[in-house]
């Protein structure tokens, strides 16, 4: 497995896969949703406000994770991991884990000295947190 940090020519190019990682992960998401979910990423790529990770295992993007660099005056040490998506045959087997270190590593490279990330009670994404 690899972990890509995406910039905007490769959201371009795999816009087709993170759309299919989208839905895959977010039930009942329509295509048309998940690519202007996409295109909003991508945006904030460009702006220099958001970091995509993704993973990718022989060809196929398997996971994502995003990296909100908070912008407001004095918050310039503190990034938000906004989003983790694993495709659904592809969980528990630390696909997650992976990602989320790897955008603990990329804040750290960034200057970035606080990490927020929140997951809603019992989920998988909760006890992956708590496992790290």
């Amino acid at each position: 497995m690899k972990i890509l940090r995406l910039d905007t020519q490769a959201c371009d190019v795999l816009g087709a896969q993170l759309a299919d990682l989208l839905r895959d992960a977010a039930p009942g998401t329509d295509a048309a949703t998940a690519q202007r979910g996409w295109q909003d990423v991508r945006a904030a790529v460009a702006g220099g406000t958001r970091v995509l990770l993704a993973a990718s295992q022989d060809g196929l993007l398997v996971g994502a994770v995003q990296l909100d660099l908070c912008q407001p005056p004095g918050e310039d040490q503190r990034a938000v991991i906004e989003a983790l998506v694993v495709r659904t045959r592809m969980r528990r087997r630390g696909i997650g884990g992976v990602l989320l270190r790897a955008a603990e590593a990329e804040a750290r490279t960034l200057g970035r000295t606080e990490l927020r990330v929140a997951a809603q009670a019992g989920s998988g994404a909760d006890a992956l947190i708590h496992d790290l």
